[in-house]
């Protein structure tokens, strides 16, 4: 069993060991919490790159202790000739996931660096841009080692992405996927990263990095123009927030799926369990994800074009109305609509207890697939989440959000202790998030347990079809047979298989001792100092 490692100075945690450690390298030197997290943010696109990239969007948690949390929303619209008449004009019946048409929304990843490192300069913060940014420069440059999870997912994707512009040229070898261990270098990266550290992040929106990626992006036949990328910017918001017997817990607002993951631990907190793993526990948290998915999949959406305010679904009253709903030996007949995704948690807490939850993704494993060859941009396909039918809830309109799975979370205990956590997974982020946070905050166990601990996803995620409620072989046989005769459609699967996703967390005690917990599902680590 891995031990849950501890600090006092500061501490970061990243889905993988470089991403960590360049966070940790700037807090070494002085950094803030902000300032490592975009150095671990930037280094993870790098090394990362089958799930995350500068052409991403990102939603964050930003605190400093005695002040409340700031949300900054970093998700860009999609472009203006992203219509609904457009796509059908080309025959389609529903957005491509892959190709020039899958890259249709503007990415906010780097508004998002920009935005919070405005907060770190408020906080003192004094690191040159191109120190933040040192060591995605140079794994860019000078290459890294590929994992396992690169190449795994390289070969599963490779027949539908090989064709797609700029795919190739970027992340196969002699029209392979590279070996495991190879040296995996990204020039036209590296060069727009250096760019982006001595011109500014703007420059990918309004400069040079805007204009070529308009471009090349014009060229292949995307519907993002300059324009759409000259208009957009991160915004700081009010995060949402839930009272439990235990404390406060934050997520961000629509359009990401931050109110489930609230509802999910509202509702929980209110069905009584009395200790965790057992039949009680599990399936009190399923059906509270029941729950928390049928007011998200109801109302959540572009806020510009929610009716419903989501605040109003986290109140005891209501929480209280959905607990009872819950049948304490029956499952609620299931599927709802789904959706799948591929994102990455990363988070930070620095000396003076200032702290960030981040999530970035580029929704499927390598997003578009479209890599624009005079940057190295690999773009997301986030907008494939829009409905081409004008009765859906999140029907797409040029310059409309899309509905994120994104959710960064963070917590307040009433002992005093802070905490922020995170997971990548689709469908499966409030689900892991509530195992988490419940398995250590409610009942106890060590930080690092509770990440390790078996898991389960209700629905789908990573590309999987079927929508029933999937177990880690680890859970105890007996409770397995117990959730299926209560009607749960479980399936067992492999034990810590990226199905469950790749979670991470830190707590800092009143004393400022730091824990943290990264997962074993993944190739993340715990940094510290």
């Amino acid at each position: 069993m891995l031990q849950t490692p501890r600090a006092a100075r500061g501490m970061v945690v990243a889905p993988h060991h470089l991403a960590a450690q360049a966070g940790l390298a700037v807090l070494r030197e002085g950094g803030n919490a902000v300032e490592a997290a975009v150095a671990a943010a930037s280094t993870v696109p790098v090394v990362y790159p089958h799930m995350n990239s500068l052409g991403g969007d990102n939603f964050w948690l930003i605190a400093e202790p005695g002040r409340e949390p700031i949300a900054i929303m970093a998700c860009g619209g999609a472009g203006e000739k992203a219509s609904i008449e457009m796509y059908r004009g080309r025959g389609c019946e529903t957005i491509p996931p892959r190709g020039p048409l899958a890259a249709n929304t503007v990415p906010g990843a780097i508004s998002g660096w920009n935005a919070a490192l405005e907060i770190g300069r408020r906080w003192g913060g004094r690191l040159p841009l191109a120190r933040v940014l040192a060591d995605a420069v140079h794994c860019a440059r000078n290459g890294f080692p590929v994992t396992n999870s690169q190449h795994r997912n390289t070969l599963a994707k490779i027949a539908e992405l090989k064709d797609v512009p700029g795919f190739a040229g970027q992340f196969l070898a002699n029209g392979e996927p590279p070996a495991v261990g190879s040296l995996f270098r990204q020039p036209k990266l590296a060069d727009t990263l250096e760019r982006l550290a001595h011109a500014g992040l703007d420059d990918f929106y309004r400069g040079e990095i805007g204009a070529a990626s308009a471009a090349e992006l014009a060229r292949i036949g995307s519907p993002v123009t300059a324009a759409d990328l000259k208009a957009h910017r991160a915004v700081e918001a009010t995060p949402l927030r839930v009272s439990l017997r235990c404390g406060t817990v934050y997520n961000a607002p629509p359009p990401t799926q931050g109110l489930a993951s609230l509802i999910i631990l509202g509702v929980f907190d209110r069905l009584g369990c009395a200790e965790a793993e057992g039949f009680a526990y599990l399936h009190g948290l399923i059906e509270s994800t029941k729950q928390a998915f049928l007011v998200r999949d109801r109302i959540v959406t572009d806020p510009a074009y929610m009716t419903e305010d989501p605040a109003g679904h986290l109140t005891g009253s209501r929480l209280a109305e959905m607990a009872g709903r819950i049948a304490p030996d029956r499952a609620l007949p299931w599927p709802a609509p789904v959706t799948s995704g591929d994102t990455v948690w990363l988070g930070v807490i620095d000396g003076q207890g200032r702290a960030v939850s981040l999530i970035q993704s580029i929704y499927w494993e390598f997003g578009s697939g479209v890599v624009l060859e005079d940057t190295g941009l690999l773009w997301q396909n986030r907008g494939v989440s829009f409905s081409l039918s004008e009765k859906a809830l999140n029907v797409l309109r040029p310059g409309r959000k899309p509905f994120h799975t994104l959710n960064p979370a963070m917590a307040r205990l009433t002992d005093g202790r802070s905490m922020v956590y995170g997971t990548m997974g689709g469908e499966g982020q409030p689900q892991t998030q509530a195992a988490v946070f419940t398995r250590h905050a409610l009942f106890g166990q060590e930080l690092q347990a509770a990440v390790t601990a078996p898991r389960w996803l209700l629905g789908r995620t990573w590309g999987a079809a079927s929508t029933n409620l999937k177990l880690e072989s680890r859970f105890d046989p007996h409770l397995i047979e117990a959730l299926r005769k209560a009607g749960h459609d479980v399936e067992v699967v492999a034990p810590f298989t990226d199905v469950m996703g790749h979670a991470g967390a830190i707590v800092r005690h009143p004393s400022g001792v730091l824990e943290g917990a990264a997962d074993p599902r993944g190739d993340g680590v715990v940094a510290a100092f």
